[in-house]
């Protein structure tokens, strides 16, 4: 078989496997050239996937995959995956609408063993696989893919501790370590002690040795503590080796000499194992290995030249996430006591400048967002302003600390919340699609949706000011274009606003959902409200509302189940008027993914939509 075109000989790893190990780092290169010119084309995550590149053939090569399970933490590392398992020629629909996942999803492939998208769970799904296994008496094996930023979330060292106290498993972890903040430099001692270790001859040495010894604990516990120490000095595996793991490594990840033939002892071994390798984000494209960041995720793009970061000769207007970028700065330059906290979203969420101007009060927690709330929960026990940059989805998993930790105890933290709604590419694991719905209900919290960017901004500082717990949650991009005033002033809690007068309809609109019920309003003379608060709700508004129409349509990009719409019915429980009301939201099933106005009118609350919608519900002609 001739090597210039090994890539498009691939359709499953069936055929990998077939290979000679000496084709495999041509078959390396044909896969990142393949993913850059891809990715350029349909954007995505790209740094990552290019350091994954020779990491996704070994372990295909190695282990008799779908059978043996591989789990991917986060998943926006999987495409070189993807393009070995049968999608190659799906790549060019990657994250469009009706196109394949940018993460791994069981409903695409047999060979996507588990979904995943948000991080740190990948060691804890591996682990109950390989219990299974173990049940069903399977010799079958399975692997975790678990970054260096992923590892520093609890439930990874939760499942950790799990598995290093249980036996008959055939479970192995791999930390692809990419920024280099735990290794000792990669080299040819490295590998070779990696291979030395993950060897039967060892592993024969190891089990030999605690016989001989083991008639003497003493000389037992001694020769224990020697080899933990000597591994210590050469790696650092001491802490994998207390959880119960063997540790082998590091190694170097894109050296497929290497790779190979340790992936293959450790297969050979049982008991939980964990292989530590060194990974170079951006790998074999100059311009990602220069700016990983920049290239991490990225939109279409031409590959030859690379991304265009020179400014836009015209005026953008800044996206929700610079104007709360902007505000955070200019709020800390009023009040010293203001501490900014994320979880790991430092460029995500716009606080690249404010780390900059104000390191000492910026506090990136890492990958830990239970930890983050709490955290900022100390800090506001003391009498400092703690402001919390989140997304959406990732506020879901620091729940029981928002109620128990924050709102139970009345504390004066601000959550800046975004990408709240559909976001787009990302699919159905990043939509904001619950925050209104799992905020609304927590006693002592104040929840605004703004629905422009200067209401943005005004909110946000109205939330600083609140002497308790308060949110503002604002959709990914762009609103409806109004600049942002520099003077702030703090809204009255829990008041909306008319901004359009008409008859018959009332279009009662959260945040991001006032654009469009403007332009529904138009075509309906229907008069428009801007909630701004979810909760308080105005009620006083509502009960107006309901009694000057004969109908009352929520407009939401939220869940409808559990949502405003539902609390705005309820709050006209009691009154004399009861006017039909139809509630318009987000649908009661994960929306895939996709550009967001796709989307948004995929599930009817674009404006045409929301008009045709409110016509036939309430019996109009067009």
């Amino acid at each position: 078989m001739s090597d210039h075109s090994l890539l498009e000989t691939i359709e499953s790893p069936d055929q990998l496997r077939r290979l000679e190990r000496r084709q495999l780092p041509a078959l390396a290169d044909q896969l990142r050239a393949f993913l850059i010119e891809s990715v350029s084309k349909t954007g995505g995550h790209l740094s990552s996937n290019l350091g994954t590149v020779e990491l996704s053939i070994a372990l295909h090569y190695v282990f008799d995959t779908p059978r043996d399970r591989l789990v991917w933490d986060v998943g926006h590392q999987t495409y070189g995956h993807k393009t070995l398992t049968g999608r190659r020629d799906a790549m060019a629909t990657l994250r469009k609408f009706g196109g394949i996942s940018g993460f791994p999803k069981r409903s695409e492939s047999e060979y996507d063993t588990f979904g995943t998208a948000h991080s740190s769970t990948s060691i804890s799904a591996a682990l109950g696989m390989a219990v299974a296994a173990r049940a069903e008496g399977s010799k079958r094996h399975s692997v975790a893919v678990i970054g260096d930023g992923a590892m520093s979330a609890g439930m990874a060292f939760e499942a950790l501790n799990n598995a290093g106290d249980m036996s008959g498993l055939r479970l192995l972890v791999i930390l692809n370590d990419n920024e280099m903040s735990i290794s000792p430099p990669v080299g040819a001692l490295t590998r070779i002690f990696a291979r030395l270790m993950s060897g039967s001859t060892v592993s024969a040495a190891r089990r030999a040795g605690g016989r001989v010894l083991g008639v003497a604990p003493p000389m037992l516990e001694l020769a224990r503590k020697v080899e933990e120490h000597v591994k210590g000095m050469i790696a650092p595996g001491t802490l994998f080796e207390e959880f119960g793991f063997h540790y082998y490594g590091p190694i170097d990840g894109h050296d497929l000499d290497a790779l190979v033939p340790t992936l293959q002892n450790l297969r050979k071994l049982e008991g939980p194992q964990f292989l530590h390798i060194i990974t170079r984000k951006g790998q074999g494209y100059k311009l990602a290995e220069a700016d990983p960041i920049l290239y991490h995720g990225v939109s279409r793009f031409d590959h030859t030249s690379g991304i265009d970061t020179k400014p836009s000769s015209g005026r953008a207007s800044p996206t929700y996430t610079q104007i709360f970028g902007d505000w955070l700065c200019d709020m800390a330059a009023r009040d010293d006591r203001l501490m900014a906290v994320t979880p790991a979203m430092r460029e995500g969420s716009g606080m690249v400048r404010f780390a900059e101007e104000y390191p000492e009060r910026y506090f990136d927690v890492g990958i830990a967002e239970q930890h983050a709330l709490t955290f900022a929960a100390g800090l506001a026990c003391e009498g400092l302003k703690p402001v919390v940059a989140i997304y959406s989805t990732f506020l879901q998993r620091a729940y029981d600390q928002l109620i128990h930790d924050i709102a139970l105890q009345n504390l004066p933290v601000t959550f800046a919340i975004d990408r709240a709604g559909l976001v787009g590419a990302d699919g159905a694991t990043h939509h904001g699609a619950f925050d209104l719905s799992y905020l609304q209900c927590i006693p002592n919290m104040v929840v605004m949706a703004p629905s422009d960017e200067n209401e943005c901004r005004q909110m946000l500082y109205t939330a600083y000011c609140h002497a308790g717990p308060a949110a503002v949650r604002y959709p990914r991009g762009k609103g409806m274009g109004t600049p942002p005033l520099a003077e702030m002033k703090a809204l009255p809690i829990g008041k909306g606003e008319i901004r359009r007068r008409g008859s018959r309809i009332a279009l009662l609109a959260v945040g991001s959902m006032l654009g469009p019920a403007l332009e529904a309003g138009e075509r309906l003379d229907a008069t428009v409200a801007n909630l701004r608060f979810v909760k308080p709700l105005d009620h006083k508004l509502i009960r107006e509302l309901a009694a000057d129409h004969e109908f009352l349509v929520t407009i939401e990009e939220n869940s409808v189940a559990g949502g405003v719409g539902g609390e705005i019915v309820r709050c006209l429980e009691g009154c004399e008027l009861h006017p039909r009301t139809l509630q318009l939201g987000l649908p009661d099933a994960f929306v895939d993914h996709g550009e967001q106005v796709q989307l948004l009118a995929s599930i009817g609350l674009d404006a045409e939509h929301i008009a045709a919608r409110v016509r036939k519900f309430t019996g109009a002609g067009e």
